[in-house]
């Protein structure tokens, strides 16, 4: 076994390496960007070693500067985690000339499975059954049109070198294919550096189901069952959760034989997961071999035991695998959820910003638990345009599966999240769903149940605005409406207890919630508290403990009848957790407020985010249409097109091609 590791990523998988590794009694080395200084995984190895910018082709991608930072530090071996240079046959063949161990799979089986192309022409003559679709060599934008007007649509144009969804595209008829083939082209460039695409049939309602395989240097082989992988926004998973429901014996046999004998094929050792697409009747065919770990490993690892990180670095050591395919066993359910800076209610954009407020319910890292959070970042650190923005991942495990759910729906209630948007409220929607607790799962599940997993945002209720109300009297000082005063306080006018000459008191609050202004006014009369909202006077009681501004802990009775939630008060907001949701309600200051609508804006188009113009459709003079194309940005590793909200035409354009742009910042202005 070797004794000093390198971990060539980032986030929650450089911090999982890191523990497993340490728990191992190995040295580990971090590396980081400019970005990345202060980052969670860095302070969780023993040593850390700057490698560039802050983009990823300045730091993460660069083999040279990861090679250099082991030459430097001793690393025997280098850990790719996920992405990145993970499945790049380069870096593993270059790490092996320079007597570097990479935690992989030789080179030669990344190069036979890294292009999907030359995959699925192995697996085709392996028998192993495929989508029917072109997979060759030809990339004659005309060509490829041929090639999917014969397949039929609707067709899904893919990366042959992709993965995670980027360099995808759904294409609905003949005329949609040259506009999706460039996008796709341009975005598989970008995160590949290779352009190259397969066209398949796109199957209607399909699964995502996905084999767990793992095999070692002395010939064994096995298969860790599968995950269900179907639930996916922009071509990307949400949930994952092993077993896969409905799943026979028969079936799961058959599947985990032919992802082994796909693995064997090409030699394989380590870690990797042989996907399959399924029909509704069963049928299933191959798709991809990812020669990694993957996002969702923490799935198999629940219901199996065994930690797949420790037998990576045990495999990579020469060691043999600890268990033979019999000895490899089920328990209970277990289900993970991606959680994003990102808004689901804005096509799932990324959210910028700085996490004021990280914490989760009472959890454990790794396997030995019912609850189990893997993340990388924490409380202060910032979500930053360079790099994917996952927060953290959550896995539960149940007995079954209605128990993992019923769990995975009450832990998501208790997370407590503040400084950017996030998925928590769309994903413990989407797992108190109708049809995500049926198990009546496809690929298209989001869109499909999209009335009811982006309902109209209700209104404040009574109860929350009182909430929001107690917490700001809290941070007034007035912990609760009997507040005893101070005895005797040599300066009776600085205590905030709300007494007054006359005995009344009364204050007005003004909270926003998006277009809506809420008034409420409090009065205290004699002994009473009244809450003034909606037109009613309500009896008003209520008591705070906890730090003022951060984790109120608030109750509050209306009319005889109690309300609590956790109040967070940030940046001019009241963030109100209850009920297993979130409201957030800004605090209206009418003075810093007066000259809003003699200041308003009245410009073009904003960049929804801060990112990168990767294309220009238009120049100042142009005619457009609503709808139409204007400009296409690069943000997060993923394309984002923006369009025309009206007929007009364009005054000016702001930015060229390659310009960095800040979120909000104006684009193209357009007179209609």
């Amino acid at each position: 076994m070797f004794n000093t590791l390198l971990i060539a990523n980032r986030g929650e998988i450089a911090c999982r390496v890191a523990a497993t590794a340490r728990r191992m009694g190995l040295r580990t080395v971090a590396v980081y960007s400019d970005a990345d200084a202060r980052a969670r995984h860095v302070a969780a190895c023993d040593t850390a070693v700057h490698i560039g910018g802050s983009e990823p082709r300045a730091s993460y991608l660069r083999a040279d500067a990861i090679l250099e930072a082991a030459r430097q530090t001793g690393a025997q071996a280098i850990h790719p985690g996920y992405g990145f240079l993970s499945e790049n046959e380069d870096f593993a063949e270059a790490c092996a000339a320079a007597g570097i161990v990479f935690v992989g799979p030789p080179n030669s089986a990344i190069a036979a499975m890294g292009s999907k192309s030359a995959a699925k022409t192995l697996m085709e003559k392996a028998g192993v059954p495929l989508v029917p679709g072109y997979h060759g060599d030809n990339q004659e934008p005309a060509f490829l049109q041929e090639q999917a007007d014969d397949i039929g649509y609707p067709v899904l144009i893919k990366a042959s070198a992709g993965g995670g969804g980027k360099g995808m595209r759904i294409v609905e008829s003949t005329g949609q294919f040259a506009e999706a083939l460039a996008s796709c082209k341009r975005e598989a460039a970008s995160s590949f550096g290779d352009d190259k695409v397969l066209i398949e049939r796109y199957l209607q309602k399909p699964r995502h189901i996905e084999i767990q395989v793992f095999a070692d240097t002395h010939g064994n082989c096995v298969y860790l069952f599968e995950r269900d992988c179907s639930v996916q926004r922009r071509h990307q998973k949400v949930v994952e959760e092993a077993p896969a429901p409905g799943m026979t014996e028969e079936r799961r046999s058959a599947m985990g034989e032919a992802a082994v004998a796909a693995a064997r094929a090409v030699s394989y050792v380590g870690a990797g997961t042989v996907e399959f697409i399924v029909e509704p009747d069963g049928r299933f065919y191959f798709m991809e071999m990812n020669t990694r770990l993957q996002v969702e490993h923490p799935v198999t690892e629940m219901i199996t035991g065994h930690d797949l990180v420790e037998w990576q670095l045990r495999v990579a050591a020469g060691q043999p695998l600890p268990v033979s395919q019999q000895d490899l066993t089920i328990t209970g359910h277990a289900i993970e959820a991606r959680i994003y800076a990102e808004n689901p209610d804005n096509g799932f954009l990324p959210s910028i910003g700085t996490l004021g407020t990280l914490r989760f319910p009472p959890h454990v890292e790794f396997t030995d638990g019912d609850i189990r959070v893997d993340g990388g970042v924490k409380a202060g650190d910032t979500i930053t345009p360079f790099y994917d923005p996952m927060i953290a991942k959550l896995i539960v495990r149940g007995s079954d599966r209605d128990q993992a759910l019923a769990r995975m729906g009450r832990v998501l209630g208790e997370i407590r999240c503040v400084g950017v948007q996030t998925n928590i409220a769309f994903l413990k929607r989407l797992i108190e769903d109708q049809a995500f607790a049926q198990a009546d799962l496809d690929t298209g599940l989001i869109e499909r149940r999209h009335d009811a997993l982006f309902p109209p945002a209700a209104p404040a209720s009574e109860d929350v605005l009182a909430l929001a109300v107690a917490a700001l009297l809290a941070r007034q000082g007035m912990a609760s409406s009997d507040t005893p005063r101070a005895q005797a306080p040599a300066d009776p006018w600085s205590v905030p207890d709300g007494w007054r000459v006359s005995g009344d008191y009364a204050q007005a609050f003004g909270l926003i919630e998006d277009s809506t202004h809420h008034e409420i006014t409090i009065e205290h009369v004699g002994q009473r508290w009244t809450l003034m909202v909606n037109n009613q006077a309500l009896a008003f009681d209520w008591t705070v403990t906890g730090a003022a501004d951060n984790d109120m802990k608030v109750r509050v009775r209306l009319d005889g009848h109690d309300a609590m939630a956790t109040v967070i008060i940030a940046d001019g907001r009241a963030h109100v957790f209850a009920a297993g949701g979130i409201k957030t309600l800004q605090i209206h200051d009418a003075v810093a407020h007066a000259d809003d609508e003699s200041s308003a804006h009245d410009g073009g188009l904003t960049a929804p985010m801060p990112g990168k113009i990767i294309s220009l459709t238009v120049k100042a003079g142009d005619k457009v249409s609503r709808g139409d194309a204007l400009l296409v940005m690069e943000a997060m590793k993923m394309e984002h097109t923006i369009t025309a909200p009206a007929d007009g035409t364009v005054e000016e354009v702001f930015f060229d091609v390659g310009d960095q742009v800040t979120d909000g910042a104006e684009l193209i202005s357009i007179s209609q």
